[in-house]
């Protein structure tokens, strides 16, 4: 196909899929958006949002529209890595058994993969997922398997303190996304999740995604066509390296917060792999609004959700981050002239 069909064809499954997802999950118009764009910039997700929200059922509905093979693990103080990669029990007959665990189950078919309360798991298994993550392989079974299509998505608990180990920099450097996803502000949207009993059956409303809408086993390649296709100006680039030298020093850019010392606020962060992540999320965002050119736009709505996590705070003010990092990047954005 060539290429000007091929990109209108991805965009009309991908906004189809986003319309099915949009109508299984109320009131996350924004979320799924974003989730679209980590899709198909094959970038992986960390999810922030309280219990009860729909993130388990978000997912669900993405990987049915994408095919291949789905897996969830919840994350306990006492899992340990090699439980991702098999299990052992006893069998009917009293034997000991062993078989592979959710990261093998699938094979190279697997697509999605659920790491929920990964704040819960301890650093051993972080590490391994980092690599799961990086290199999309596993060593198991004395082999190496490999997993071309893989997308994590890992979900941190908030509330509850207790037997928790935080993310290492590292890790959530590896996240192309932070997608927040926060129950629906409108009372339609909350009356229909209360009252509506269509939406009290998830494995119903997910029955009626159209299963495979979106080919997951061609996402590789057409992200790169994607990538190659959609255009960044030389003062787009321009703008972008200011956004990310006012986030890294903030103080030296004339950005003040109250309450924050902003000279000893930044410890490190804004990674250029973070900032090559911006740009790939704003070249998708510019595609699904059907423009061959990132404006200063595309790189506005990635900007939060591409950044945020990436950027770690001193100890005194890496406590009061939900408060601080959105004001910090608001501000960027302020300070910042866009061309």
């Amino acid at each position: 196909m060539h290429g000007d069909n091929q990109l209108a064809d991805w965009r009309s499954r991908a906004i189809r899929l986003a319309d099915q997802i949009n109508a299984v999950v109320v009131g996350q118009r924004q979320a799924v958006h974003r989730l679209l764009i980590a899709v198909f910039a094959r970038g992986h997700v960390l999810l922030e949002g309280d219990v009860g929200v729909g993130k388990t059922t978000l997912l669900r509905a993405m990987a049915r529209g994408l095919g291949g093979g789905y897996e969830r693990l919840e994350g306990t103080v006492d899992l340990m890595p090699s439980d991702l990669a098999y299990h052992t029990f006893i069998d009917d007959n009293g034997r000991p058994r062993v078989e592979p665990g959710p990261v093998l189950r699938h094979g190279q078919a697997l697509a999605t993969f659920f790491f929920n309360e990964i704040n819960r798991a301890r650093p051993q298994v972080h590490s391994l997922l980092l690599r799961l993550m990086a290199e999309r392989s596993m060593h198991a079974f004395n082999r190496e398997y490999r997993f071309p299509h893989l997308l994590v998505f890992a979900d941190r608990n908030r509330v509850e303190r207790e037997e928790t180990f935080e993310l290492p920099a590292a890790a959530r450097d590896r996240f192309f996304m932070e997608i927040g996803i926060t129950a629906p502000e409108t009372r339609d949207a909350q009356r229909a999740l209360m009252f509506d009993t269509r939406f009290h059956d998830a494995d119903a409303l997910i029955a009626g995604i159209e299963p495979g809408l979106v080919d997951y086993t061609a996402l590789n390649a057409f992200a790169q066509t994607l990538q190659e296709a959609v255009t960044v100006s030389e003062t787009l680039q321009d703008y972008a390296l200011d956004l990310w030298n006012a986030v890294r020093e903030p103080a030296g850019h004339g950005i003040e917060l109250e309450g924050v010392d902003t000279e000893a606020l930044i410890a490190g962060g804004g990674s250029p792999r973070g900032m090559s992540m911006m740009i790939r999320a704003a070249r998708v965002n510019a595609w699904l609004a059907d423009r061959e050119m990132v404006v200063p736009e595309d790189i506005r709505a990635v900007f939060l959700a591409t950044t945020a996590h990436r950027i770690f705070f001193n100890p005194v003010y890496e406590i009061r981050r939900d408060e601080i990092v959105g004001r910090l990047l608001g501000a960027a954005l302020e300070r910042v002239a866009a061309p």
